[in-house]
């Protein structure tokens, strides 16, 4: 159960009101996590006008889709996942692409350094390696694309942790984080960077 009450249209505040009409949401018609965000006027106006500009950039619908399905499996939000996977779908992303892009990886070499790139940002908190930066470079992304693709992380890792905080209820075709994307996650991921394992905390062993 949502943690959170969903907004309606008739029960939306005057400023709420004025902010759909001029984002052109029809908040009946909206997603869940839209109604639930629309809570905070100010918050739902913040994410909707971030998402419509990074549309607007050099990197296509497809790659979007693609760092956002990485992003919500690293975190763990089964709610940005299920939406992220039918958003896919209607760009024309296979089952399989999407599966590769949970992974953090791709068929072909662009796609898969971007991709690698968007999960060492999101596991090293954007402390990444000189290795990591200039592998995105040396496949053919500019420095405008490199920034937008932070910018991508940056929109996706607040609907994840929106969504988790939320615990919004899901309105798409559900996925679970892991459950047939295993490599992947931060408790899953074989290739979790050293650098974020020397910052985790060591477990504590009980001797006696």
């Amino acid at each position: 159960m949502s943690r959170l009450t969903p907004i309606q249209t008739n029960g939306a505040s005057s400023e709420l009101k004025r902010s759909l009409k001029n984002n052109h949401l029809k908040l009946d018609e909206a997603p869940r996590f839209l109604q639930v965000m629309a809570n905070s006027p100010v918050s739902l106006r913040a994410y909707i006008r971030a998402d419509a500009a990074l549309v607007g950039g050099q990197l296509t619908p497809r790659q979007r889709q693609q760092v956002a399905l990485a992003v919500a499996e690293i975190n763990g939000s089964s709610y940005s996942l299920s939406a992220h996977y039918e958003a896919g779908k209607s760009l024309g992303l296979t089952h399989q692409e999407m599966q590769l892009a949970r992974n953090a990886t791709a068929a072909d070499p662009k796609s898969e350094a971007m991709l690698r790139f968007t999960q060492a940002v999101v596991l090293q908190r954007g402390e990444i390696s000189d290795d990591d930066f200039q592998a995105l470079g040396k496949t053919g992304f500019t420095d405008a694309q490199i920034v937008e693709i932070v910018a991508n992380i940056a929109v996706n890792i607040f609907a994840n942790y929106f969504n988790s905080v939320a615990k919004t209820e899901v309105d798409f075709p559900l996925l679970e984080p892991g459950a047939d994307a295993p490599c992947v996650g931060i408790a899953q991921s074989k290739t979790r960077p050293a650098a974020l394992m020397a910052r985790s905390p060591k477990p504590h062993i009980n001797r006696k």
